[in-house]
Parts: C-alpha cells; structure tokens; sequence
C-alpha cells in the first residue's frame, strides 16, 4: 500500500460521511431545521466516539479506558446516573483493573464481545462492586484471565473467547458534589511497540466509519420500531430485556405525544429493585433530553412517593409544581423508559398513564402531594448540575 492509497482511503471515509450526513437532514419523519441540527450535532458526535474507539483505542495489548455515553458523547439510550468507560482487551490475554471508589454508589463491570449496534455483539461475563465486596471510599483490584487460565488465578474473573471490550458501568444514586469513581486498567501480557502500519491504519479506519453507519441507523431504527409496537402516551406492559445484555437489567418504555398545554402522568408501582429510575430521551438519536439544563431523569433517591406508595412522574413542558417533574423541554415527542436493576423477583411494577392539561396537573396528583416552589426547583437544579461538574470533570 502506498501514501496515496491510504488518501484514497480517507477520502472514502469522507465521501461516506458525507453521504451520512446528507440523509440524516432529509429525515421525511422530521423535516424541521431544529431537527436536522439535532441529528447534525449526533452524527459530529458519533465522529468523535467511534474515531476514538476504533482507531485510537484498537490496541489490546496497550489498553486505556475510553469515556463515552456520558454528556457529551450518547449513543444507545444512556443512562442519566452512569459513567461508561471501555476497554479494549484480547481474550487470549490477562488484565488487571485498579481504582477507587470515592463516592460512586455501584459499579458493573461487563465483558463483551461488541456494541448492541454491531453484527456480532453481547455481554459474556458480568460482575459489581457489590459482590466483591467494595463500597463508596475503598480502593479495588480485578484480575481477568483467559477462561482456560481460571484455575491457575483463583478469584480472578474469566474472559470468554470472543471478548473484545470490557466495559464499565458506574452508578451514582445520590447525586451529591463529590469525587467520582477513578479506574486504570494494565495488560500483564503486553507487545513491544510497533509502528502504525498502513494496512492497520486503514482497517481501523473503515472499522469507524462502519461503527458511525452502523450506530446512527440501529439505533434510530429501534426507536421506531418499538414505537410502532406500543400505543403513544402508554406503557405496554412488556417488560423489555435486552436477549444479549444485561441479564440484571428490566425496562418499560412509554411514547409520549404531547401539545404544548398538556402533561403526563405516570402513576408508577416501586420496582422491587436495587436500583430504579425514569429517564426521557430524544427520538431518532436516543440521547437523553438535557440533562443539565432540566430535571429529565429520577432515580429512587430522587423521587417523593405519594402516601398511597405510587410514585407519580409528570412529563411536561414547564414546571407544573409536582414533586417528580421530568422535564421534557418542549419536546411534543420522545421516550420515557422506566429501568430496574437488580430486581429481587420477576414481578413487574404497576404503571398507569394519564394525559391532562398542564393547568389541571396539581388537582390529579394525589392528596398531600406538597407542590415544589419554583426557588426550591431551582435549588434542586443547582445541586444534580454541581454533581454532574464533579462526576464529569477531567
């Protein structure tokens, strides 16, 4: 391969971008200007995620963790009270995992053979703070092996053939202004370096620009698609479980379709879960809705039960005074999915829907619901923001 090939090669990359690009603003479904932006910003978006992934972090014999799905950089519905960071490892070698805690809650530490979006995909092995005994302050060290090597390493945690990544899910239920989880990761089995070939540097780049493709359309389809399967405004009463994911992790998801003047009200059962939480999203893109400049997800600690024990969310555009407004900044559509992890039992929580006008919002909440003020909302704003410096800063 000569210089001029490897040109050729980004320009093929460029040309594919391009047209990327061109259909993502000729969306029929949202012919808005605002809307080709929003798709516009997700693609750049995409750019840095997968460029990073594929060509800045292909190595696994020199493995560092890559932070992406946080606030900056979504894909794939993230959610609102996790860090993600991977790792690319090699099966056939042995990794170790250090860090400390600080003030992260939980962590889920997954091994994978891909991304959702990919042809070939899944979650081979899982394990959490929890069960290795760690919590909030503690330092940590993880040893992953070769799954034929587990016996040689007893305690240390297997790598399955095919595993490609190891990804990392940490979990802040409070959302306080402390100092968040610190991970490093080394290969006990590393190469001397060697150059950057050609060759290489080729294969990773189409390996980006299949993963930005890949990832736009997957995920904008799977919006569609479970839409299409529920009725707008409602939850269908399917708890959905990803068949290759997470085996901890149940959602519901509910379509809004909203006017300016009207609002949502979920009335929700406590899942009998370790952790639980609701959380809007934007459609084509399946990025949260602003997470910073609005209230757009509750965990348990966030939310103020009724005296009936329901939890009642209310999706609205402005701030109807209800204790567990979620903010849906306008939005007249999106998705709410409600998720409960680590659930004690396969039951799933009752949840009711009911569109009202904004104006009738605090007569439909129930008895002794205290209404928020709006300097008491603003506060709580302050606070998640000054959490969120903290848990995403450099």
């Amino acid at each position: 391969m000569t210089p001029m090939a490897t040109v050729a090669g980004w320009h093929r990359v460029l040309d594919r971008l391009r047209a990327l690009g061109d259909g993502i603003v000729d969306d029929p479904l949202d012919p808005s200007a605002a809307g080709a932006v929003e798709r516009l910003e997700h693609l750049v978006d995409q750019v840095v995620v997968w460029m990073g992934w594929e060509v800045l972090h292909a190595d696994p014999t020199r493995p560092f963790f890559h932070r992406h799905n946080d606030l900056t950089s979504q894909w794939g519905g993230p959610n609102a009270d996790n860090v993600y960071r991977h790792c690319r490892i090699a099966a056939d070698r042995r990794y170790v995992v250090r860090g400390r805690m600080h003030s992260c809650a939980e962590f889920l530490l997954a091994v994978r053979a891909g991304f959702m979006h990919r042809e070939t995909w899944g979650t081979l092995n899982q394990v959490t703070a929890t069960e290795h005994g760690i919590r909030p302050g503690q330092d940590f060290e993880l040893l992953f092996v070769p799954e034929a090597d587990l016996d040689a390493h007893p305690g240390a945690i297997a790598l399955p053939a095919g595993a490609i990544m190891l990804s990392v899910r940490e979990y802040y239920f409070d959302w306080n202004a402390e100092e968040p989880a610190t991970f490093t990761v080394e290969c006990l089995d590393p190469e001397p370096p060697v150059p950057l070939t050609e060759t290489e540097f080729e294969r990773r780049l189409g390996e980006a620009i299949d993963e930005i493709e890949e990832s736009v359309g997957y995920w904008n389809a799977y919006l569609a698609d479970n839409r299409s399967e529920r009725a707008d405004n409602s939850f269908a009463r399917t708890t959905v479980k990803v068949g290759k994911g997470l085996s901890v992790a149940r959602y519901e998801f509910c379509f809004w379709d909203l006017a300016a003047d009207e609002a949502l009200i979920i009335e929700c059962e406590q899942p009998a879960a370790r952790y639980w939480s609701a959380m809007l999203y934007r459609m084509h893109t399946f990025e949260l809705v602003d997470p910073w400049a609005s209230i757009t997800s509750r965990n348990q600690t966030q939310v103020t039960p009724s005296s009936d024990g329901l939890v009642r969310f209310v999706l609205a555009a402005s701030d109807p005074g209800a204790p567990n407004w979620l903010d849906t900044r306008g939005r007249r559509h999106g998705l709410c999915t409600v998720r409960w992890f680590w659930p004690a039992g396969d039951q799933q929580p009752a949840m009711a829907t009911r569109v009202v006008a904004c104006d009738d919002v605090a007569a439909a909440l129930a008895p002794g619901d205290a209404l928020v003020t709006p300097d008491r909302r603003a506060t709580e704003l302050a606070d998640r923001q000054a959490h969120l410096r903290w848990r995403f800063r450099t």
